[in-house]
């Protein structure tokens, strides 16, 4: 056989085998129009593909638990009367104060501060007074206390409920301090200027809202 006549039959061979595979892909799709649209190569995906730091689950992909805090309120006996709530609403802190029916705690205002140690120590004349004074952060000296809140109203049963916001501390700056019911009403030194002397520092510094009911270690959770 000479070698333009193999040569042929080489040829021939490769173009039958094209035509078989053309007519298997061909009976596979046999309404399928032909196209000239090139193919695409599929991009390959390795590896966690949620941002470092951050949770991946079906229910929210890319979110972090928002962190809150609680104090649970006891009264000078250490029995529960209530619970307050903190929790970030945007550069603020929403604080909310309820106490339960029959708290012991008589109807009418009270005040209520952020105070700056994180201790709750009951019993004697001096109920609470391990919690210190008003809490300031660092930078503030002046009044307002930075731990200065509203007034707490009691009604006739013991119930109270009171809803504030403030941006004169963070989450962070009140995490372990305490929260203190008062037994009167705060005046927020708010001496009208008729009347003399003017506020002195006691009245600065307290309110003049007599002695701690109620107290609370205000503790993070998530």
């Amino acid at each position: 056989m000479t070698a333009s006549k193999l040569q042929i039959r080489r040829t021939l061979a490769v173009l039958a085998s094209a035509g078989i595979a053309g007519a298997v892909l061909a009976g596979c799709t046999p309404d399928e129009p032909p196209t000239d649209v090139p193919g695409t190569t599929p991009s390959v995906v390795t590896g966690n593909q949620a941002p470092p730091g951050e949770v991946d689950d079906a229910d929210g992909i890319g979110q972090s638990p928002e962190e809150d805090a609680t104090a649970r309120l006891v009264d000078d006996q250490g029995e529960d009367v209530g619970e307050a709530t903190f929790e970030p609403s945007g550069s603020s802190v929403k604080v909310t104060v309820r106490l339960s029916a029959d708290s012991g705690i008589e109807a009418g205002f009270h005040g209520m501060h952020i105070h700056e140690n994180g201790v709750c120590e009951t019993g004697g004349d001096s109920a609470f007074s391990s919690a210190g004074g008003h809490l300031q952060v660092d930078g503030n000296t002046g009044h307002p206390a930075s731990g200065d809140l509203v007034s707490l109203n009691v009604l006739e049963d013991g119930t109270a409920e009171t809803v504030t916001t403030t941006d004169s501390v963070n989450l962070e700056q009140i995490v372990g301090k305490s929260i203190i019911i008062h037994e009167g009403a705060d005046n927020f030194a708010n001496i009208p200027t008729r009347y003399a002397p003017a506020p002195d520092e006691q009245t600065m510094s307290t309110g003049d809202a007599g002695s701690r009911v109620a107290c609370g270690v205000i503790e993070a959770h998530e």
